[in-house]
């Protein structure tokens, strides 16, 4: 699992491309986003053309964990 962590200054790390890049290529198991970065993050989600292969998992708090599927979500 990997957790979008706070830089510098409280400013949150959003370099979302290559953490989603990282996640298809299995190089991490799972993402996490924290509620404060979520329509950041999905914005950045939904441009992708993979985007539907990405799986997220809302839990309390408003934390979402997301995962990539081989097979796209429909």
């Amino acid at each position: 699992m990997l957790h979008i962590l706070k830089g510098e200054g409280g400013n949150f790390v959003n370099n979302y491309e290559e953490l989603l890049d990282q996640l298809k290529a299995r190089e991490i198991d799972s993402l996490t986003v924290e509620k404060e970065q979520f329509m950041e993050f999905r914005h950045v989600l939904i441009q992708r053309p993979d985007f539907k292969h990405f799986s997220g998992t809302a839990h309390h708090g408003g934390r979402t964990i997301y995962i990539y599927m081989d097979e796209p979500e429909i």
